[in-house]
């Protein structure tokens, strides 16, 4: 039975293949969604292991928190910007959960992450969220998740305004765009907790910057900085 379900199976992925996210070929047996050769070409940075990395010293001086890492470099081109096309624009949020486990296993041997009590991914405006369909912060974050063995949490950091776009903005106009963008609900539930505050992209770093402000309000809170990519 066995040998005729993977017949069967071989003879679907034949006519309709199933595709690496990353560089468009067809996937073999084994492989996840990413293939073998781009898994082993992405640009990771490997952050996680110095404490005063490149994103780090970027967010320095603007608000305290734990640690900052991203699991890999974007740069126009590359195998990541296809990677976050296929996760933002082209309906696949299955690809944001598999690197979101990737980026995990890293993180686990590494001890700062593992003190982490739960995860909070950047919210996305309900106008947004309803065209997308998803939030591709929560895919990342649920991939993450799974792996470090902690609770994901969707309903206590809400984006209330739906802001203009970032991309041609300073970091200072970027910054004053999303300062009073988010709020916190049943803030009584993070008090005392270590979260770790995961988006897409770091840019400028004013999205996290927002956020992060916003929740360390909250009595005895620390955050630590995850993103799926860093745009140098």
């Amino acid at each position: 039975m066995k040998r005729l379900l993977a017949y069967f199976n071989d003879l679907f992925c034949l006519f309709f293949p199933e595709l690496c996210a990353a560089c468009g070929q067809n996937l073999f047996r084994n492989e996840k969604i990413i293939c073998t050769n781009c898994l082993y070409h992405l640009p990771r940075t490997n952050f996680h292991n110095d404490p005063q990395n490149k994103m780090a010293r970027q967010l320095w001086g603007r608000f305290p928190f734990e640690q900052a890492a991203a699991f890999v470099y974007f740069q126009k081109g590359n195998r990541v910007q296809n990677l976050m096309h296929q996760l933002k624009y082209n309906k696949k949020p299955e690809v944001g959960v598999r690197i979101g486990e990737l980026y995990a296993w890293q993180l686990l041997r590494s001890e700062g992450w593992k003190k982490a009590d739960l995860i909070i991914p950047i919210p996305l405006h309900p106008k947004r969220l309803k065209k997308r369909g998803y939030n591709q912060s929560e895919q990342i974050s649920k991939g993450m998740a799974a792996v470090l063995k902690l609770p994901l949490s969707t309903q206590n950091l809400i984006r209330t305004e739906n802001t203009e776009s970032q991309t041609k903005k300073s970091r200072f106009a970027r910054y004053e765009n999303l300062k009073d963008a988010f709020i916190i609900k049943n803030s009584f539930e993070l008090v005392q907790k270590h979260i770790i505050l995961v988006d897409d992209v770091m840019t400028t770093g004013a999205t996290m910057e927002a956020c992060s402000i916003e929740l360390l309000k909250i009595e005895g809170l620390k955050v630590s900085i995850c993103t799926l990519a860093y745009a140098e």
